[in-house]
């Protein structure tokens, strides 16, 4: 099992600051076969090749697809170009605004995340795995906050998992990675849903959301 775990918005709380968002989202997009991970990886390729680089031979290419640069017609060619069906979305929205004070706290957004993060991950269920799960992250954090990170989600989730499968975690850049391409894509859509209540790019992809929720409503 492949998850690609990204977020919309911002964990900032100065809510007198224009670009400070409402919400903050966590989505993970989880691939049950091998053959799902590379279909993400086909279409983003093809995406980038027919519609972003397609006419750019002398000038400089676009390496990654992204949710807030990319128009809705492009993330329409991108999802037709999912022909398989062995994945699904899961995603967490926070309301901010009910977010205890020593949460938003420095070391407080960082122990809120984890969480939030390990919440989403135990609404998939792993009892079925075969292989090792393999989650990957959008690499933001330094080498302390990656190692706490790490341990406390592996700490957290290893009673979920089948004997002898473990839970191994890499932190990538989004060009390293075409499904952290694709959960950008998705996370996206959305954080626009919530935060500026536009759900024409997450309808087109709402039957694959397994699981939803507003924390903190």
């Amino acid at each position: 099992m492949f998850i690609y775990l990204d977020e919309s918005g911002d964990l900032g709380f100065d809510f007198r600051k224009q670009k400070t968002t409402k919400k903050f989202i966590i989505t993970l997009l989880v691939c049950n076969s091998e053959t799902a991970r590379k279909e993400f990886t086909k279409a983003v390729r093809r995406t980038l090749k027919n519609k972003l680089n397609r006419k750019k031979k002398n000038a400089r290419q676009i390496e990654e697809l992204k949710g807030i640069d990319t128009t809705l017609e492009i993330k329409r060619y991108f999802f037709k170009n999912i022909k398989n069906n062995d994945w699904s979305i899961y995603t967490l929205v926070l309301n901010k605004a009910r977010v205890e004070p020593h949460l938003q706290t420095k070391i407080g957004k960082k122990k809120l995340y984890n969480f939030l993060s390990r919440f989403l991950m135990e609404k998939v269920d792993l009892t079925h795995v075969k292989r090792n799960v393999d989650l990957i992250v959008d690499r933001c954090k330094n080498k302390e906050e990656v190692r706490d990170f790490n341990q406390y989600l592996i700490n957290q989730l290893e009673a979920l998992l089948p004997l002898h499968t473990d839970l191994n975690i890499s932190h990538l850049t989004s060009q390293e990675s075409a499904g952290l391409q694709a959960v950008d894509l998705f996370s996206w859509g959305i954080f626009r849903k919530y935060e500026n209540n536009d759900s024409e790019w997450y309808d087109v992809y709402r039957h694959k959301v397994k699981f939803e929720t507003e924390y903190l409503r």
